[in-house]
């Protein structure tokens, strides 16, 4: 990793945490996925349920529509890679998906600003969004070695 990577999460750990003198470790769900196809869908219903509690604005509406977007595609574009023919299609593919992810966690982070009561939801979903952009760092860091 590199220094601008391990600053940007610590400074994502800060924004999500309540006290930012405390750090946040949150224990692996018994119930946990290891199915990334099936993961990846269950993350773009969470996306969908969590967007239909926003109440819409003006504002709120483009921060939806982004996070439904970015939150879906994940699933979509790793169902993608794993029909991929070639190692090149496979690696492009996970590559978009660690974004969407990435991009994910950002739109979160937007929702909560406009809607600061969600952050508890908002925050599991995060966390999700973010485990799923670390498993698509390292297969995609991997397949590039």
């Amino acid at each position: 990793m590199t220094k601008s990577v391990i600053a940007h999460d610590d400074f994502d750990n800060a924004f999500w945490s309540t006290d930012p003198r405390l750090v946040v470790r949150e224990d692996a769900s018994d119930n946990r996925v290891y199915d990334l196809e099936e993961r990846t869908a269950r993350f773009g219903e969470m996306i969908v349920d969590f967007a239909k509690t926003i109440q819409q604005n003006p504002v709120t509406s483009r921060i939806i529509a982004q996070l439904v977007g970015a939150g879906t595609s994940v699933g979509a574009n790793y169902v993608e890679a794993d029909d991929a023919v070639s190692k090149k299609e496979f690696l492009k593919s996970i590559g978009t998906c660690r974004k969407e992810a990435r991009e994910t966690k950002h739109f979160l982070r937007m929702a909560v600003r406009a809607a600061p009561e969600l952050r508890p939801e908002a925050r599991k979903i995060w966390t999700e969004a973010r485990e799923l952009h670390l498993i698509f760092s390292k297969i995609w860091r991997s397949g590039r070695q």
